[in-house]
């Protein structure tokens, strides 16, 4: 069994964490740190150990692996402390504040020989992980193009900040979620295109980004908004033989906003009027259109790949290129804006 701790104890860890790791029988949560205990709003779990003593934690030798979910300013240095200490790390998204930020903790971590990983928990998102499995089909033939939409119609959101902060942006906040999906799946881009826009004007908050990933003959698209009152299809993928359309998103976030948690039944399970449709000519010229069962998606995943690389030496989910890049093409991005 992996013993692990938490740095932070808001709504990172209890959402997106905590549900998923309290399934895993390999794993153990000991200890959380909180450095604002009065500000804790989430019920206390019974059998673990909550502290305002952060020393504590990180000295403790059972404890093998800790995870940063704190607000990313302070990711670097909590990240650096947790290797200090001589643990692996895990640490929530955005990685870092900045590329080379992330370049030194990678690095760091080789020196100490330990590991550090972001949580891209959104890899293993229902919708993403069915348009790989239709990709991967070959019904569509050759990819040409790729869409891929995450929006909300939130305008109290960008109407409520006054003043531009590159860190506190969609594009941070949310591209990073996106960008790591093509990513990981289509791998390093050819080129990329940037439309990074701030729809109240100038100098206020970033609230849609249109990135374009082009990849030889194909192209992936990165699409977000907090004004589309009716949102995109979450994935549209054209093939020289067909489409495929997926239009509504994952179900966790919804399942766990309503604290209804992993181990229930159907969490998170799409329902057939949320499956996707793949319509495509077959190699005889027969014409098709099929719904497609949607993949389960599980967050804990994550820190399935975590206990196989500290455990077993198996490589890393999220590779450290892979976060370079996304590091590197979010600072790319929001420099177009002051």
């Amino acid at each position: 069994m992996l013993t692990i701790g938490y740095i932070g104890n808001g709504k990172s860890v209890n959402r997106y964490h905590l549900p998923f790791v309290l399934q895993r029988e390999t794993i153990k949560v000991k200890t959380i740190y909180s450095r604002n205990p009065e500000n804790d709003i989430w019920e206390k779990i019974p059998q673990v150990h909550y502290t305002t003593d952060l020393q504590e934690l990180l000295n403790d030798s059972e404890i093998e692996m800790i995870v940063v979910a704190t607000m990313q300013d302070s990711h670097y240095e909590y990240a650096k402390m947790v290797l200090d200490a001589g643990k692996h790390v895990l640490v929530e998204k955005p990685f870092m504040m900045t590329s080379n930020e992330a370049k030194e903790i990678f690095a760091y971590a080789k020196e100490k020989g330990l590991l550090v990983q972001c949580y891209q928990n959104r890899r293993f998102d229902s919708d993403f992980l069915t348009m790989q499995k239709v990709i991967k089909s070959g019904k569509l033939g050759d990819i040409i193009e790729v869409e891929m939409n995450y929006d909300y119609f939130r305008p109290e959101v960008p109407l409520g900040v006054e003043a531009f902060d590159p860190f506190n942006s969609f594009l941070y906040g949310h591209g990073c979620h996106t960008i790591d999906q093509a990513v990981s799946f289509f791998g390093a881009p050819d080129n990329v295109h940037y439309d990074v826009r701030q729809l109240l004007g100038k100098g206020r908050f970033n609230d849609y980004f249109d990135i374009d990933l082009y990849y030889d003959r194909l192209k992936v698209s990165i699409r977000s908004s907090f004004f589309r009152l009716k949102m995109r299809p979450s994935f549209i993928v054209y093939g020289k033989k067909g489409m495929f359309e997926k239009t509504t998103i994952d179900r966790q976030e919804e399942h766990l906003k309503l604290f209804y948690m992993p181990g229930e039944p159907g969490f998170g399970i799409d329902l057939p009027e949320h499956y996707g449709t793949l319509t495509y000519i077959d190699d005889a010229g027969v014409y098709h259109e099929e719904k497609v069962i949607s993949e389960n998606g599980d967050y804990g995943r994550i820190y399935d790949g975590m206990y196989r690389s500290i455990r077993d030496g198996a490589e890393k989910i999220v590779k450290d290129e892979e976060t370079m890049l996304v590091m590197e093409m979010l600072e790319t991005g929001i420099s177009q804006l002051d």
